[in-house]
């Protein structure tokens, strides 16, 4: 059974959630989130808590409960503070800047690498290397900030690449002449 689906979840001043056609809706001062209701689930919501409950007893009923209780935490959250993932870029020569909507990459290719960012995310350069991904939805940052460093993955030998900050990277020893 679901443990963490049990737990309310409590609602912000200033955030107002809703439920109906199958489609909970969080909103706070900025921005607005909605997403699909999972099956077999019913969403309640009493004073300033949400509860979430399967309709059917099953392991998928269960299952869905927590996906369900998640997915509003993080919605909620994501309108009150936001979301937030900090790439950094080590190499020589490797750096990035935005320029309007796009975020244009050096990473050591013959071309500039342009990722065009998604409305509802916002990215900041600072020092030339390192990138800020903001935004109120969560699984949208993570996506983003996971396509930006797909595009240089750090390579063991040296650590050159994107990578998140405080990543670890285990270095490998390179070929020694003996």
């Amino acid at each position: 059974m679901s443990r963490i689906g049990n737990k309310p979840i409590q609602i912000p001043s200033g955030v107002t959630v809703a439920v109906k056609d199958g489609m909970m809706s969080a909103e706070g001062e900025k921005t607005k989130l909605c997403k699909k209701i999972p099956p077999n689930v019913k969403i309640t919501i009493e004073d300033s808590t949400i509860n979430v409950k399967p309709i059917v007893n099953s392991k998928t009923a269960s299952a869905m409960q927590g996906l369900t209780r998640s997915l509003l935490a993080s919605m909620v959250e994501g309108v009150t503070k936001g979301f937030r993932k900090d790439l950094e870029i080590i190499g020589v020569g490797y750096r990035a800047k935005v320029t309007g909507n796009s975020l244009d990459l050096t990473l050591g290719f013959s071309h500039p690498v342009v990722y065009d960012i998604p409305k509802g995310i916002a990215v900041t350069v600072t020092d030339n290397t390192k990138i800020s991904v903001e935004g109120a939805d969560k699984q949208l940052v993570g996506e983003v900030a996971a396509t930006i460093r797909r595009y240089r993955k750090p390579e063991p030998y040296k650590g050159k690449g994107i990578r998140y900050v405080g990543e670890y990277i285990a270095m490998k020893v390179g070929k020694s002449v003996g």
